[in-house]
Parts: C-alpha cells; sequence; structure tokens
C-alpha cells in the first residue's frame, strides 16, 4: 500500500508525525510510506529509513501539487495537521481514503474524519498523531524504537567539532532561543545565571547553539560570556547535521522548541521549559523519546513560584558536578 503522511509545519511538529510513519512502515514493510513536508524538514525527512519518498510543499500551484500526488499512485493518506490547501490538493488527486483529524474546514476534502478533541489534552501530540494510524490499520502497533533515529556518522561528526572547538569533556549545550509553538522561557540573565552554575566547576565544556536566525541573539550571548570558555555553534548546516551533533551531548537545555524535540528524536537527555497552560505543557508537547531522559518544567507566571522553580533548577544543574 502507498500511504501518503503529511505534516508540513515547523520542526517540532513534524518531528511529532515520525513515529506515525515508523509504525505504519513497520505494520507492514510492504507499504511505502510517502511524506509530505515543509521545506525545512526535507533533509531530516530523507535521512529516515522507514520513509521511502519525500515530497516538499514548496507552496506550488494546488493543481501541481495535486498532479505530485496523483503521479504516486497513492492508495491513502494520513494528514496529521491539516490546512485547506494539503486538504484540496488530495482531492483534487482523488486519493481514495483520505483521513485527518475533524478539525477546520479542511475537513470537509477527507473521506474520514476523526473526532479527537486535541485541546483537551488527553495524551500528547505524537500520541495524537498515533492514534489516526488505526483508522488505517485497527490491530497496528504503535510502539516505536527509541531513540527513533540513529546516524552512523553522528560521532565523527562529534570528533570534528570538538578538534574545531578545544573541547576534551562532556558538552551541555543552552539554546536560549524562542520559537515554535514555545509559550514560555527564562530571560537571558536567567539563562546566564544557569549557564554559570555549569560552568562554576568545569567539569563539562558549555556550548551555545543558535539557529541561522539568531544572529543577534549569538552576539547579545558572546559578549556575555567573552571571558569564559563557552562554545558559540551558529547554525548554517542543514537540521540533519545539527541532530547528529548533538545527539553525542550530555544534556540539551532550552524551552520548548523544535531544537528540543530534535535532540529527544536523536536520544539525548533534555532539560525543558514549558508555559504553566494545558495548551503549551509537557503533558502536550512531550518529546517522542525516553521519557527516562527528559526533565520537564513548568514556568508559572506567577512571581513567587516561578523564582522558587529557577532556584531549583539551579540546583539540579550544581547537582551534574
Amino acid at each position: 500500500m502507498n500511504i501518503l503522511v503529511c505534516r508540513t509545519d515547523k520542526l517540532g511538529d513534524f518531528i511529532t508525525a515520525l513515529p506515525t510513519m515508523y509504525v505504519l512502515k513497520h505494520h507492514n514493510p510492504k507499504n511505502r510510506i510517502i511524506a509530505c513536508v515543509s521545506p525545512l524538514n526535507k533533509t531530516l525527512a530523507e535521512s529516515c529509513d522507514f520513509i521511502d519518498e519525500v515530497i516538499v510543499d514548496y507552496a506550488q500551484s494546488i493543481w501541481s501539487f495535486a498532479s505530485e500526488f496523483r503521479s504516486l499512485n497513492i492508495d491513502a493518506s494520513i494528514t496529521l495537521f491539516s490546512n485547506t490547501r494539503v486538504a484540496l490538493a488530495q482531492f483534487l488527486a482523488r486519493i481514495p481514503t483520505r483521513i485527518a483529524p475533524a478539525t477546520k474546514i479542511a475537513q470537509i476534502f477527507y473521506t474520514h474524519r476523526v473526532k479527537q478533541r486535541r485541546s483537551e489534552v488527553k495524551m500528547a501530540e505524537f500520541e495524537y498523531n498515533l492514534e489516526l494510524t488505526k483508522t488505517l490499520f485497527p490491530d497496528i502497533d504503535l510502539e516505536y524504537k527509541k531513540p527513533l533515529l540513529n546516524f552512523e556518522d553522528a560521532k565523527n561528526i562529534y570528533d570534528i567539532f570538538c578538534i574545531n572547538n578545544d573541547i576534551e569533556k562532556e558538552v551541555i549545550a543552552f539554546h536560549v532561543g524562542f520559537g515554535g509553538s514555545s509559550d514560555a522561557n527564562w530571560n537571558l540573565d536567567e539563562y546566564e545565571e544557569l549557564i554559570h552554575a555549569v560552568l562554576i566547576e568545569n567539569k563539562y565544556q558549555v556550548v551555545l547553539t543558535f539557529g541561522p536566525d539568531e544572529k543577534d541573539l549569538y552576539e547579545e550571548m558572546q559578549g556575555r560570556f567573552m571571558a569564559y570558555n563557552v562554545v558559540f555553534y551558529f547554525s548554517q548546516e542543514s537540521i540533519l547535521y545539527f541532530a547528529k551533533l548533538i545527539s553525542n551531548f550530555k544534556l540539551f537545555v532550552s524551552t520548548s522548541t523544535g531544537t528540543y524535540h530534535l535532540a529527544s528524536l536523536v536520544g539525548t537527555p533534555t532539560m525543558t521549559f514549558f508555559a504553566d497552560t494545558l495548551f503549551a505543557s509537557s503533558k502536550r508537547w512531550k518529546g517522542v523519546g525516553d521519557e527516562k531522559l527528559q526533565q520537564n518544567f513548568m514556568i508559572p507566571s506567577q512571581k513567587e513560584r516561578k523564582k522558587e522553580l529557577f532556584s531549583e533548577i539551579k540546583k539540579v544543574l550544581y547537582s551534574l558536578q
């Protein structure tokens, strides 16, 4: 069976789709899994051995998009997060079975509309995605391997990174940026304190990571840590390269954004900060990796409680020494 799986939004959202593609492939190895993704996620999708083909939504005309679907002889599609463009293209391509959550006006273009009520957050985003596969295969096994991605050349990439940056200790990385569906984060002064909690004993190498659109933030943090042995990584390579690099880190500290999901995907221990709301909580956005490797903290809006949590997190970082 040729199965199209669509998730054309941001990095973290796409990563929540990967367990779904994995279980579809492993339910029957003869299934051909076709992933429809945004340009940002193309190289990561192509690295997955459980994905057979990748289609990129480049915002091409709706007719070109539908024609591309039609050429692949797709038997069924599962759209994990729908929009009118993706829904209409599938409708025009005449895909026989089209499955999606029963939300938004786009649902009229699907043959199977599944009521999930994700706003109630009865499970995590990736678990809602997995549930949709049962519409196609009621007996499907929803278990998947963790970490979901492993790379043969990841150690070589890390070794070269260490040589180039004179790193001789295990790495604790901080990603202080803010993006995606993240609704809460520490400010830069607070991050500076957290980073110093690691630097004080000089046991680990601190690496600060920045996305390609975070140049100002990169320069700001360079100014703050000019006198310290901190490595600054400004990403100019692909997401796939970054995934391989961080898979070797001791710990990845960040808010709930795409890089956190990437770290969990490749099996890196994470310390992650979430908003104290159900919609943006760790209950909804926990990583796809092993939960035992995830330390999740909800940042309260109330000042005193927030201060107490900050002190607790500093103690956790001190305890790593």
